[in-house]
């Protein structure tokens, strides 16, 4: 590679961890330093954005939201895991109407509080869940809130629904499917997951992006030399076009930098001279 830099979207394959799937990556690009965003669970598929070089520290500045899912619950599935790797008893469940699907994916659209799943990534104590879980303890998870955006049914052919839904950062798809099929009475598990996109990121055969067009801070200009910023001299902010407040991306070829404008009118570098890379 001629530059070290490159953010691209992944299509991670099922069944294989998302830090196994980038060590793959890695060695298919031949490089050391690379990151990723938004762990997908080993057996779900789908967008994974991943940067390598400088734009590593790009992802907490990435647009990424909302996030789309395609999912397929398994009505009569019971996984302590809730997905298809910890499936452990299957019922026979009766078949319902397409309406009554319909009707009941339609309660869960706005906001949602609910347990996340013990086998997840959050952190408890500074340990992740699903290590506690593994070794036979109960941990004890708070609740979370996220949106569903919108939510609709693909398919039934019983007793699979395969359902779409747009949904805040941080949703548990898993948990989601298990409330409805609580709600429709029965047991459920994931038998399915795809993530197919993150905000603008969608899946390209990964081609290289300009991560200008995916940032969430909004483009300010510099009026000044931009020897100042590629120095990461100490600015003001008058010397900004806007200097209201807030945290921008200012590009001067062949770089770009975001920072930060606070109240007293000062100028924060948040990252700075970070190479463009064209391909």
């Amino acid at each position: 590679m001629t530059c070290p830099n490159r953010l691209f979207v992944a299509k991670k394959p099922p069944f294989i961890g998302s830090n196994a799937y980038l060590t793959r990556l890695k060695r298919l690009y031949g490089v050391k330093k690379a990151g990723f965003s938004g762990t997908l669970d080993p057996f779900a598929s789908g967008v994974l954005i991943v940067a390598f070089g400088q734009y590593t520290k790009l992802f907490r500045f990435l647009d990424k939201t909302p996030k789309t899912y395609r999912a397929t619950l398994w009505l009569g599935a019971h996984s302590k895991t809730l997905d298809i790797e910890g499936i452990d008893r299957i019922e026979a469940v009766p078949p319902f109407s397409r309406q009554r699907i319909e009707t009941t994916l339609q309660n869960f659209v706005g906001p949602l509080t609910y347990t996340p799943p013990r086998y997840s990534a959050k952190k408890i104590g500074g340990r992740r869940a699903y290590d506690l879980a593994r070794r036979g303890e109960t941990p004890t998870l708070p609740t979370c809130t996220s949106t569903i955006h919108t939510i609709r049914l693909l398919h039934y052919r019983h007793p699979f629904v395969t359902f779409e839904a747009e949904v805040s950062e941080g949703t548990y798809i898993r948990s989601l499917a298990e409330m409805i099929a609580k709600r429709l009475g029965v047991n459920g598990s994931l038998s399915y997951l795809e993530r197919l996109g993150e905000g603008r990121f969608v899946f390209e055969n990964e081609r290289p992006l300009d991560p200008r067009h995916f940032l969430a801070p909004p483009p300010n200009r510099y009026l000044g030399d931009s020897k100042d910023l590629e120095q990461g001299k100490k600015v003001a902010a008058t010397a900004f076009e806007n200097c209201e407040p807030g945290t921008y991306t200012v590009s001067f070829e062949p770089y770009f930098a975001i920072i930060e404008i606070d109240n007293e009118g000062q100028v924060r570098y948040l990252l700075n001279k970070v190479k463009l890379c064209s391909y």
